[in-house]
């Protein structure tokens, strides 16, 4: 772990508040309307985003020197390939609430918003953690590497959908909202008029939720694709947090990183899954570099202890990610899966 520190310095401080807030407003203004975003779309917006980071990374190297940027392009590189992953996961969970395409993008927003707003607090806790000595930094090498170790023993199994409606996040908006089971546009709640209104058609003739009890608001299946969708990206945060403060233990880089990375996530995430079954390998990718982030940290805390003298630059960081990611994308497009038939929504 490196221990170059530049705290929080105005200018840099308000460049990032000033491109994320921007980046903010131009992905919610450029992808208002509910259709589905093509690839081509969401590969060129994906790549606006990595042009954006690396702007911010241009902008570090010269105000803070090579070895601030560095660490920030490894701790970007690093949050992007472990949101693959996440990503997947956010494709099963669609799959199961049978979301249709034209509204995806509307609960990977939220989702987002959410991603900012954990990874911050997780960020602080974890890099204030830090200070308490190196085996707390013990401790995040387990979970990473537990994690990576899950990851592996599931193997197979991953193609497998998980039944949501047992998800501790479905059963919490069970408990404070009644559910109206189908779609209603893009709504994520439902006044008790809209649920009179739809209960008279006759489609819904059968659906008696709603005609017992009155209720002021009504969840629909979006609302609990979003809770499912932001809790198990908190879930996902345990395990991403520790690995990217394995880069850095400086809040203001760890938090950037993420930061940027998270905000490609929405495009990323059609990009993905039209090309899902060319990055079959990923994941194998990001299980590794899981164990090399839990070696660093190892190695970080262990040097601290015994003063044995090992350790990883960031440069030597840097490559590992990147030349990780870059194995895993060419063994994916040289042995891609077997193509899946395309949902019809």
């Amino acid at each position: 772990m490196e221990s170059t520190h530049i705290g929080f310095p105005v200018e840099t401080v308000i460049v990032f508040i000033a491109l994320s807030v921007g980046a903010i407003l131009i992905d919610l203004l450029m992808h208002r309307g509910d259709k589905p975003i093509s690839l081509k779309s969401a590969a060129l917006w994906s790549l606006f985003w990595v042009a954006v980071a690396m702007g911010f990374a241009g902008f570090l190297y010269i105000h803070h020197g090579a070895e601030v940027a560095s660490l920030f392009i490894t701790g970007y590189a690093l949050e992007k390939v472990l949101s693959v992953d996440n990503l997947f996961v956010m494709m099963a969970i669609f799959s199961w609430f049978a979301v249709p395409d034209r509204y995806r993008h509307r609960v990977l927003y939220w989702g987002v918003i959410g991603a900012i707003v954990f990874r911050g607090i997780f960020v602080a806790i974890g890099t204030g953690l830090l200070s308490l000595g190196p085996y707390v930094e013990i401790v995040f090498a387990l979970i990473v590497a537990w994690t990576a170790v899950m990851m592996l023993k599931s193997g197979d199994d991953s193609d497998e959908i998980e039944d949501y409606s047992q998800h501790l996040a479905y059963r919490l908006v069970k408990r404070f909202f009644p559910i109206w089971p189908k779609l209603r546009g893009n709504a994520f709640l439902l006044k008790q008029s809209e649920v009179d209104e739809e209960l008279k058609k006759p489609e819904n003739k059968d659906v008696v939720i709603g005609r017992g009890a009155k209720a002021a608001l009504y969840a629909t299946p979006l609302m609990l694709c979003v809770a499912v969708v932001e809790l198990s990206d908190v879930m996902f945060a345990f395990d991403s947090v520790p690995a990217i403060i394995a880069v850095s233990r400086e809040p203001l880089i760890v938090y950037s990183a993420m930061m940027f990375a998270i905000l490609g996530l929405r495009t990323l995430y059609f990009v993905l899954e039209a090309l899902k079954q060319y990055l079959v390998h990923l994941e194998k990718a990001v299980i590794v570099l899981l164990f090399f982030i839990a070696v660093k940290l190892g190695l970080n805390a262990t040097d601290h202890l015994w003063h044995h003298g090992y350790s990883l630059s960031a440069s030597t960081s840097l490559y590992v990610v990147l030349g990780v990611l870059a194995v895993g994308i060419i063994v994916s497009v040289l042995f891609p899966g077997k193509p899946e038939e395309k949902e019809e929504n």
